[in-house]
């Protein structure tokens, strides 16, 4: 009813209702689009700050001891004569995981392309409250430069790895990074998740409310499922997290005991007794685990449209990749347990973790087949973004085979903290969802910027980067099954791991090639903003709603009326019963154009 009403919106010209100024335009602006640009421009600079300290601590692995002049000159005190710190070592291992994860993955994409796409592509003139829209994103601005800061704390940031384990965060005095920066990661994570979860609110209202006449649920592009099914997940499990930063916060400066109990440091008995650091693990994987898919969902729905539109096909079945996002979501927060394998944990409780855990590969698997079917014998258009989309594909099956050795509490046992974990979340997590991110910029930077960028560019940004990434994170499932842990400093003091430093570079020069790539996509992205070819109005051919919209940035995106829907969005090289295209000459027909006499909707 309210879809409906909502819809219905008088649709008097918005795009000239007052003037703006360069601040209400550009700054504190409350349209979709321009949120859309400034998450991603916010979310793409935290990206390289996350990159460059990879590659800051890759060095570290590569030659542990070695003397690097840019080590000093980036990192002054904490790398005195270029040898790094093992205090800022693990530093940067903590702000990297958390910046990339949080700040890039979470904000970066799903801050993006829920902002442009849920209006453009759901018929609606704006979000749902276009002032909460401009609050999340202020939010999200402010915990990144709150997180930025605190690199530049004395005592240095964060160092308790990206989980922020107790003991370590919560006694101020356990390390150097436990003190002022770890304080400053706790406020940052704080105004982050108030930020998520204002974004996500405003995200389910306008999909439940704003949708134009005609576009019913099961018309939504999978694009809207994602992000809409992405944005419940975050309202259930981010406040969790926030309940565990809460108590962390009250344990390090009010003196209770939440996550501490029989503590020892330096010869001194501490007063805390009671708490359990394991009940903070179970606060964090509770949302810990959600946010893999909170990560991933939204680069499988860009996934879903570019491949269908690419492959001028209509995207195999629809129905069973609606019902395995909604399976993905429930079985999501029902998984945590599996991180927690060697906490101590039942057997008998191990055993029910592992049975969701496997289960939850069903309807990956799904997803995965089904893009995998709607390739097949398709009319394959090459670009940068089906490239980046495939590149998904094939991350995604890679990665997700890992998984089920490591939901499996037996074998997790022998490789849990070693290398293994880590190639196995960065590729099913890490690579895929960035993946994703490159594959939505390439696809829609049309869309946000009314420009084309340098196609071939984008062909050496996609085969450098996919090449280095499995030169990365390959040959770290051997070293992992070798044993060597992960976060280590170094590993000479293991006279067992010797022979595996050669490999140790080998990822490194992986790692550095792979960073230089992404200078060429930020030289692409940059020029192509100022410099690129203008864009036709529909560059790919494709049938959803937002390529009917005018390329000029108006307030409420249609210069006349909405478009009304009247059929599904992947009718791609659909034909009649002569056999001929629907629209003659045209193998896509967009989901505003009605259907002729005699033809089905396909919805399958």
């Amino acid at each position: 009813m309210s879809a409906i009403a909502n819809a219905h919106v008088e649709d008097h010209d918005h795009g000239h209702h007052h003037k703006e100024t360069f601040i209400t335009k550009f700054i504190f602006s409350q349209d979709h689009k321009m949120i859309s640009k400034q998450y991603l421009i916010t979310g793409l600079i935290m990206g390289f700050i996350g990159i460059a300290m990879s590659l800051l601590f890759r060095l570290q692995l590569a030659w542990p001891g070695e003397s690097f002049p840019i080590l000093e000159a980036v990192l002054g005190k904490w790398a005195p004569d270029g040898v790094m710190d093992p205090n800022m070592y693990l530093a940067l291992v903590t702000i990297h995981g958390t910046i990339m994860v949080f700040f890039v993955l979470t904000a970066g994409l799903s801050g993006t392309f829920s902002n442009l796409l849920i209006p453009l592509q759901i018929g609606a003139r704006d979000m749902a409250s276009g002032f909460l829209n401009m609050i999340s994103y202020w939010l999200f601005f402010l915990s990144s430069v709150v997180m930025v800061i605190s690199l530049f704390v004395e005592a240095g940031p964060a160092s308790a790895g990206w989980t922020i384990y107790p003991p370590l965060s919560a006694l101020p005095q356990a390390q150097p990074g436990s003190g002022a920066g770890m304080t400053l990661w706790l406020v940052s994570m704080a105004i982050f998740i108030a930020s998520s979860l204002l974004g996500s609110l405003n995200y389910i209202v306008t999909v439940l409310n704003l949708r134009t006449k005609g576009m019913f649920m099961t018309r939504l592009p999978l694009t809207i499922w994602a992000f809409f099914i992405t944005a419940v997940i975050g309202v259930v499990s981010f406040p969790v997290l926030l309940s565990a930063a809460l108590l962390l916060i009250m344990d390090r400066s009010f003196g209770t005991s939440f996550f501490l109990s029989d503590i020892f440091i330096q010869g001194e008995v501490l007063h805390y007794q009671g708490g359990s650091p394991v009940l903070f693990e179970h606060l964090f994987w509770f949302l810990g685990h959600p946010e893999v898919y909170i990560v991933l969902l939204p680069a499988l729905g860009i996934t879903s449209e570019v491949i269908a539109t690419n492959a001028r096909k209509p995207i195999f079945g629809y129905r069973a990749m609606v019902a395995s996002i909604l399976a993905i979501a429930f079985l999501s927060t029902i998984v945590w347990g599996h991180h927690m394998f060697v906490s101590g944990m039942n057997p008998f409780l191990g055993s029910v973790f592992t049975f969701t855990t496997l289960l939850i590969a069903i309807p990956s698997a799904v997803k995965a087949f089904n893009y995998i079917t709607t390739l097949w014998k398709g009319n394959l258009q090459f670009n940068p973004a089906m490239l980046f989309s495939i590149g998904l594909v094939s991350t995604f099956i890679t990665g997700g085979l890992t998984g089920i050795i490591l939901g499996d509490s037996a074998l997790d046992i022998n490789v849990h903290d070693t290398y293994f974990v880590v190639a196995h979340f960065h590729l099913v997590m890490g690579i895929s969802a960035l993946y994703g991110l490159f594959a939505g910029v390439y696809h829609w930077f049309p869309k946000m910027f009314g420009r084309m960028l340098n196609k071939n560019l984008g062909y050496v940004h996609f085969w450098v980067t996919a090449v280095c990434a499995y030169g990365v994170f390959f040959p770290m499932h051997f070293i992992g099954m070798a044993g060597l842990p992960r976060r280590y400093y170094q590993n000479t003091a293991f006279p067992m791991f010797d022979e595996l430093s050669d490999i140790n570079i080998v990822i490194t020069i992986f790692a550095l090639i792979a960073g230089l790539a992404q200078l060429v996509f930020m030289y692409n992205f940059i020029h192509s903003i100022f410099y690129g070819k203008k864009a036709p109005k529909n560059p790919w051919n494709s049938t959803t709603l937002e390529w009917t919209a005018e390329q000029k940035h108006i307030h409420g995106n249609w210069d006349g009326p909405i478009p009304h829907v009247h059929r599904w969005a992947y009718d791609y090289s659909k034909t009649n019963e002569n056999g001929e295209y629907v629209i003659p000459g045209q193998d896509y027909v967009p989901q505003h154009i009605p259907l002729q006499e005699g033809e089905e909707e396909l919805t399958h």
